[in-house]
């Protein structure tokens, strides 16, 4: 059985060759002659799949490695009776750190202190939940949008309400998710704003250009806006006109409209630009890989070999002990995220294509994706908080909460130069 796969999704030869034979191919070369005699395609976001490229192909089995699928002509999918799987909720856990970490360095270059702050959050599902979690953690204030999950919700609360009157029972509230999500114009005058939602070109939950010149004028002065969902929900012009008014304090953008032909123009006036990688932490990746791996055994009949365990090495800095001094709970939370996850590398790295003539611009960004780092999430990290001072216990305490809020794996605090205290 032939296997075509996007080399950007780590270990796939070595894990799908316990299925067939893999053929590497770059994502935006896998092209029809690429695979028209292979039975398995595996993708990821930079590979448009449907008609074009699949038609008179052998292809039986569609994965792509990625928590979103527009790339992925679904409906021709289900007409040709090919079986396809997404990952959703894999690379998940890595865009909310990546939402962390470009708020703690806008909040430092800008002077503003997340705790106590608001936040918009337009789109609530694997992202968007798990960022909520996060931020709430940190102690700002969350604000959800998202209308096909209201509506979920609204149906489920009818259902379950009819199921307590016709059986009296009073657990309504235990079966339901009490999530309030609210109108998008509730967000515009929240602190910070961020997108996590999927693009879409028509309908009732269109989000093609959501972010336009009458969104951007209805936010409040001075916020902070974030991007890290799809290029395409964001007006490009509109968004750069509110950062040159003033209207945006920050901005902190991964993902741009004609990928991988950004406006260079918008990656200048950005606070935080990046190539689209916010999900792209080695353990998203991974996970990623095994879920479309288990999905083609399932499809294929296949006993799996494999899991995560299976591929994830030992994380760089298992261990990590940070004095806190006379830092302040967010310095200490920022120099924690930093040492696990410096998202000014990343920024830094993007600006290069800056320095490039335009038609070498393209090839740079996608490069940057190919060749982007391994970064762990901050699960693999146990912190140690050293503190000069019992005076400190009760500052150790917060830090240690927010730190295991947004994601580290275990918190423990010490005297700088004595024994440890838990």
């Amino acid at each position: 059985m032939k296997i075509v796969a996007d080399g950007n999704i780590p270990f796939v030869k070595e894990c799908f060759s316990s299925i067939g034979e893999v053929e590497i191919v770059s994502g935006r070369q896998i092209k029809p002659g690429v695979v028209a005699d292979a039975e398995i395609l595996l993708v990821r976001s930079v590979t448009p799949v449907g008609l074009e490229l699949l038609a008179g192909s052998k292809v039986r089995f569609v994965g792509t490695a990625t928590i979103g699928f527009e790339h992925v002509d679904v409906d021709f999918l289900k007409c040709h009776h090919i079986g396809f799987a997404s990952a959703p909720g894999s690379n998940a856990n890595s865009v909310a750190e990546y939402v962390i970490a470009a708020m703690l360095e806008a909040g430092q270059k800008h002077g503003i202190t997340l705790g106590g702050k608001s936040i918009g959050i337009i789109g609530v599902g694997n992202v968007g939940s798990r960022l909520a979690v996060k931020a709430e953690a940190l102690g700002m204030r969350t604000y959800l949008n998202d209308p096909p999950l209201q509506r979920q919700q609204q149906i489920s609360h009818r259902g379950h309400r009819e199921h307590r009157e016709d059986n009296n029972q009073n657990q309504f509230s235990e079966l339901c998710d009490e999530r309030e999500y609210r109108p998008i114009e509730e967000l515009f005058g929240c602190d910070f704003v961020t997108f996590h939602t999927p693009l879409m070109f028509e309908g009732i939950d269109k989000t093609f250009h959501l972010a336009d010149e009458r969104f951007f004028k209805s936010l409040k002065k001075g916020c902070v806006f974030l991007n890290t969902a799809r290029g395409g929900v964001v007006e490009t012009n509109a968004l750069k006109a509110a950062i040159g008014s003033g209207k945006i304090k920050a901005a902190a953008l991964d993902v741009w409209e004609n990928e991988p032909d950004i406006d260079v123009d918008l990656l200048e006036a950005a606070d935080i630009g990046t190539p689209h990688i916010a999900g792209y932490s080695f353990d998203g990746k991974v996970a990623g890989m095994i879920m479309i791996y288990k999905a083609v055994c399932e499809y294929f009949e296949i006993e799996p070999r494999f899991d995560a365990a299976s591929f994830l090495p030992e994380p760089e800095v298992p261990e990590l002990e940070i004095n806190a001094g006379r830092k302040s709970e967010e310095e200490v939370i920022r120099e924690a995220v930093r040492k696990i996850y410096d998202i000014k590398d990343d920024d830094k790295r993007m600006r290069e294509i800056l320095r490039l003539a335009e038609k070498e611009r393209g090839e740079m960004f996608d490069r940057l994706r190919k060749e982007y780092p391994v970064r762990r999430e901050f699960q693999n990290t146990r912190v140690t908080i050293a503190t000069e001072s019992t005076e400190d216990t009760e500052k150790i305490k917060i830090v240690s909460k927010k730190l295991k809020g947004i994601g580290f794996k275990e918190i423990k605090s010490k005297k700088a130069k004595g024994k440890s205290e838990k």
